[in-house]
């Protein structure tokens, strides 16, 4: 209990007096959790919403390769996207390992099956009376696309927490793809990590404490914008 009063002393006191390093990480933490989450989002709500109102050959494979996808260890996309940043793989031409851009990368891989999986459910268990009211009213596909993701928000913004989560929480790939380089690549996680490793569970639990502060910070607002205009 000692220790878990010091690490909260220790992360009011970084932040108190403007610890540079801290700000930074924490930054970079954001920006790269924030910009995977976009993108995952950008990508995967239009691809949940195909997946989950169209009928075609081969749908339920593919179905079935994303349901796994979700369950995909980071150190697993961390190792896929090395290979593809390596010198002498597809990529290596860019120089973006150990990069934030890689980092962003790998946090794609590992969120983007998250959102495009449960959007694609959400969109499944539309009930197709509705689908037909919405066509019988002569509604563009554009309108009706809206309508339904009205419809759906609830599901679809527990998409997108969940593809937070999972990125403002991954260590494995951010490491193995980032490789911790201070002032570059390191984030919240991997240094918590590096100083679990160094024996300083005071500045560990401090820095778990700053992340665990902007996880629930940024959930509450997601969830705050979820839940806004449901009736009781």
């Amino acid at each position: 209990m000692e220790l878990l009063i010091d690490g909260l002393k220790r992360a009011i006191y970084m932040i108190a007096t403007g610890d540079s390093e801290i700000f930074h990480v924490t930054w970079l933490t954001l920006r790269v959790s924030l910009t995977a989450v976009l993108i995952s989002t950008l990508i995967g709500l239009p691809t949940g919403i195909f997946l989950g109102l169209k009928r075609f050959p081969g749908r339920r494979i593919l179905l079935v390769f994303i349901n796994i996808g979700m369950g995909l260890p980071p150190v697993v996309a961390g190792l896929w996207i090395t290979m593809l940043l390596w010198r002498s793989g597809p990529l290596g031409d860019l120089s973006l390992l150990f990069s934030p851009t890689a980092i962003v990368m790998a946090q794609v891989l590992v969120s983007l099956p998250i959102v495009i999986g449960l959007t694609s459910s959400a969109f499944q268990q539309i009930d197709s009376k509705m689908l037909l009211q919405i066509k019988a009213l002569g509604a563009t596909k554009g309108q009706s696309i809206l309508l339904l993701l009205k419809e759906t928000r609830i599901a679809i913004l527990a998409a997108i927490i969940a593809g937070f989560g999972r990125v403002i929480a991954e260590v494995g790939a951010a490491m193995m793809v980032g490789g911790n380089i201070r002032g570059e690549t390191r984030i919240l996680t991997t240094s918590i990590v590096m100083e679990v490793s160094k024996g300083n569970f005071d500045i560990a639990l401090a820095l778990s404490f700053i992340l665990m502060t902007i996880a629930f910070l940024i959930t509450f607002c997601l969830t705050f914008l979820q839940q806004r205009n449901r009736r009781i």
